[in-house]
């Protein structure tokens, strides 16, 4: 199963949901903490994600206020005008980007920011954090673009069917 887990991997993750959010719901935290890191090592592994980009051309990270000041200093850009130029706020109350995809997603979906690029994008997509249980949602919505996502939970899954 292992080869083609991600076959057809967007299609299954949207069948999954319900199991995905069951699973989540009463996974125990410490069992998932610690299988995280080999999961997500595995995943990073099998998926490239210059080949991907989804989250880049879909969705926004939250920028934080130290991401704001270090992304408009790296441009050369006053604070202001970079807001101006590049966010809006969310219905949470977050600096979001304004368009999609993010304008700093250059050729060969290479992140021309990768250095200063927002915390949110660093950590992304939290599967080798307990964001992923904390989070629910958040984590049930990356699995229906982010491919390492969707393996991680396959491998929860599995690991738990393995008990």
């Amino acid at each position: 199963m292992a080869e083609n887990r991600l076959q057809n991997w967007e299609k299954k993750s949207k069948e999954r949901q319900k199991l995905y959010k069951q699973y989540l719901h009463r996974a125990d935290k410490n069992t998932v903490l610690r299988q995280l890191p080999g999961f997500h090592e595995e995943a990073f592994s099998k998926v490239d994600c210059l080949q991907c980009a989804n989250c880049c051309k879909n969705f926004s990270p939250r920028f934080k206020t130290p991401d704001i000041k270090r992304i408009s200093k790296h441009l050369r850009m006053r604070e202001s005008a970079f807001i101006e130029t590049y966010l809006k706020v969310d219905e949470e109350g977050d600096y979001v980007l304004r368009s999609s995809p993010c304008p700093f997603l250059g050729a060969g979906n290479y992140c021309s920011i990768y250095d200063q690029r927002p915390s949110d994008c660093q950590r992304f997509p939290y599967t080798d954090e307990d964001v992923i249980i904390k989070r629910q949602p958040l984590t049930l919505k990356n699995s229906t673009f982010c491919p390492i996502t969707y393996y991680v939970l396959e491998k929860l899954l599995e690991a738990e069917k393995k008990k």
